[in-house]
């Protein structure tokens, strides 16, 4: 793939992770004003999709399409920044295949949520369509991650599975947030002002925070024998990203409960749904230090003797 001659410019590794942070913040962004709209009831402030409804292509004549169409808008914001990473992987010097890829990939996830949006908006909010949409945003979160971590560097190596024990909780935090997504579809908060006719998961909320919960709990305490291993084998860094995923887990397990037991307030909701991001992008921290080559998995050599 090359670039016109003007834009073929060289491009050093920190400014490249310059783009890349911006297209992660960008992506952070959509996934809370996202969740603004659910939680506000304007999942159907825009009736059609990708025109706001068949009368208008751009409404803000209500306070439901406004907050639609500001979402929308921030969408198309993340597909510049995304386009512009790919651009960015061309134009770096030295050149990284896997960096362009992970770039691509960012485009097709954006590709893939404006398709998936436009169901979603279609089939009037499905709930299993929105956990669809929430989950594939985790998915990008997670890319755009890598590809800041690695965008930086010219190290093109990575042991995969060092420890094993990070996948672990990788897995349980996946499905800690597969079931919270449940949480929410069988909750009340559907989207639309019109909720009474919003479809709804048969499963009783209680029943599903149970599972959540249950879920969250086991991610902890993987989380923390991964930390005592850490600690154990003296990766210092590996401990760090521990620490400070669980305090990010106890955080969020705790405004959990208090929503909870406080009848789900709007705000306390986004907080959490700003929390879950925060933790899906620690648990990928986690699995990228643990599979990082760094000094302290490699056999100090020996000391040379000093001669007399």
């Amino acid at each position: 793939m090359r670039l016109p001659r003007q834009l073929d410019q060289r491009l050093s590794p920190s400014a490249y992770r310059r783009l890349t942070f911006a297209a992660l913040v960008l992506l952070y962004l959509i996934v809370v004003t996202g969740a603004l709209v659910r939680l506000t009831g304007s999942g159907l402030g825009c009736s059609d999709w990708p025109e706001c409804n068949e009368r208008n292509f751009v409404d803000v004549s209500s306070k439901h399409a406004a907050i639609e169409q500001i979402n929308r808008l921030i969408t198309g914001a993340v597909g510049i920044a995304v386009i512009i990473a790919v651009l960015g992987a061309v134009a770096r010097r030295p050149r990284r295949r896997d960096l362009t890829w992970l770039a691509i990939g960012e485009v097709l996830g954006v590709i893939a949520q404006a398709v998936l949006g436009a169901f979603v908006v279609w089939s009037h909010l499905n709930p299993v369509l929105v956990q669809g949409h929430f989950l594939l945003s985790m998915l990008l979160i997670a890319d755009a991650l890598v590809l800041h971590r690695r965008a930086g560097s010219d190290d093109r190596r990575w042991a995969a599975g060092r420890p094993r024990l990070a996948w672990v909780a990788a897995a349980a935090g996946s499905l800690a947030v597969l079931s919270g997504t449940v949480v929410t579809g069988a909750g009340p908060h559907a989207g639309s002002h019109e909720g009474d006719v919003i479809e709804r998961l048969p499963l009783a909320p209680v029943t599903a925070v149970r599972l959540h919960s249950v879920s969250v709990l086991v991610t902890l305490a993987v989380a923390v024998a991964l930390g005592w291993q850490a600690r154990r084998r003296g990766n210092a860094r590996l401990e760090r990203a521990v620490e400070w995923f669980v305090l990010a887990g106890v955080a969020q397990a705790s405004i959990g409960y208090i929503q909870y037991f406080s009848d789900l307030p709007v705000a306390l909701v986004a907080l959490h749904v700003a929390g879950a991001t925060a933790i899906c992008l620690a648990l990928v921290n986690l699995v990228l230090v643990a599979g990082d080559w760094s000094e302290h998995d490699a056999p100090t050599p020996p000391r040379a003797p000093v001669p007399a």
